[in-house]
């Protein structure tokens, strides 16, 4: 038997061991965290709908008439109308024909990938790709074949020397560095070569684009130039759950074959009509975006002008590089101590040597809420010159 005790050990030494937090209370920006009131700069409550109390007040309404659980898989007697309801607003709002409602955006990516691609076939996935997207793949038993991180011109080659059924997939934001990918580029690439394009834009659907639509809908791509969108809602859309959205012929394929669909409880109903509700806070939330923006564009100058090293992102995913493990977990820790919850980010999450505080924004902090956390980085920037890694 392995020795479990040991490898905890081994990674408690290594500065790589995780720990959990309990938070009590809504999500907010001033959350309560073991007991202690802490400033949060780690949340992907990007919009600051989490707590909004148009949907909590959407979802009280909810409940009497649609009840707490699914109860069921939603090829059994699980697909409420709300589940329903909610598909055919997202298809709406992303410009698809159709789009199917699933429990996680984990599953969602698990289920799509590997009902898109089998054996024989190939899937070309992006060096950063998020886990979930890694697992799909290997969860295919699809040849899969990993280009070099926004590549597009290796991706090109990659698909020109590969025959039959060719699926590419990429995160629209990369959920570790903030960057987005070129979604134009690739979709030409795609259509070139016949290759199916599975974009998740989790982190970018609220945010990105008019009214929100993402990184697929800021630069105006149709479901022909990606005809698989994925998004998750328990980010900027402040609920829980994920959606898929696409052509009806893909959609029905999907409830035909992706395993994480058929095989799990629907989410609950009352859920699918609180999101519709904040479907419409996305649609409407201009102000929300214009304020998140003029956060990300001061940090970005404050923090470089104390001599911190910004990663090139231009959404509220702002991590800050350090580098080393422990001087990683030092800064977060010593952030912590000024009143501040900010995440040390380290492998297998990143690659090895690249530890970073992965700093994000909501619409609602406060320009004093960013003025506490540049004043606590001033403070604790001595952390990164002591251990030698000056920037």
């Amino acid at each position: 038997m392995r020795d479990f005790a040991a490898e905890l050990e081994q990674r408690k030494q290594a500065g790589l061991y995780r720990t959990r937090r309990h938070i009590s209370g809504p999500q907010q920006p001033v959350l309560t965290a073991d007991g202690k009131r802490l400033l949060s700069f780690c949340s992907n409550d990007y919009l600051g709908l989490a707590n909004h109390p148009s949907n909590v007040e959407a979802l009280k309404n909810a409940l009497p008439d649609a009840g707490l659980g699914g109860a069921a898989s939603h090829l059994v007697c699980g697909h409420h109308e709300a589940h329903h309801l909610l598909e055919e607003r997202l298809a709406a709002f992303t410009g698809r024909s159709s789009a199917l409602f699933f429990s996680t955006g984990y599953m969602a990516n698990l289920g799509v990938i590997s009902a898109l691609a089998g054996r024989g076939d190939t899937v070309f996935s992006d060096r950063l790709n998020h886990a979930s997207i890694i697992d799909g793949c290997i969860l295919s038993r699809a040849r899969v074949r990993r280009y070099a991180h926004g590549d597009v011109a290796s991706l090109a080659a990659m698909l020109a020397e590969t025959s039959g059924h060719k699926l590419v997939v990429t995160d629209g934001v990369f959920s570790m560095d903030g960057d987005v990918a070129p979604l134009g580029e690739l979709a030409e690439v795609c259509r070139e070569h016949d290759a199916l394009l599975v974009v998740d834009d989790a982190h970018g659907f609220g945010v990105l684009g008019p009214l929100g639509q993402g990184s697929v809908g800021e630069l105006g791509l149709s479901e022909e130039d990606v005809p698989v969108l994925i998004g998750t809602l328990g980010k900027a859309a402040g609920t829980s759950g994920a959606f898929v959205a696409g052509p009806a012929v893909l959609m029905d394929y999907l409830v035909q074959r992706a395993r994480t669909y058929i095989y799990t409880t629907a989410m609950p109903p009352a859920l699918a009509f609180a999101t519709c509700a904040s479907i419409d806070l996305i649609e409407g939330g201009d102000g929300r975006r214009s304020h998140l923006q003029s956060l990300i564009d001061r940090f970005r100058r404050e923090a470089t002008a104390l001599g911190y090293s910004l990663m090139p992102s231009r959404t509220p995913i702002q991590p800050i590089m350090v580098g080393e493990n422990w001087v990683t977990l030092a800064l977060s820790r010593a952030l912590e101590e000024c009143g501040l919850l900010v995440t040390a980010i380290r492998p297998p999450t990143v690659p090895v040597g690249e530890a970073r505080l992965r700093v994000t924004f909501s619409a609602a902090h406060s320009h004093e809420d960013l003025n506490c956390l540049l004043e606590a980085l001033s403070g604790c920037r001595h952390l990164l010159d002591e251990k030698g890694n000056a920037s």
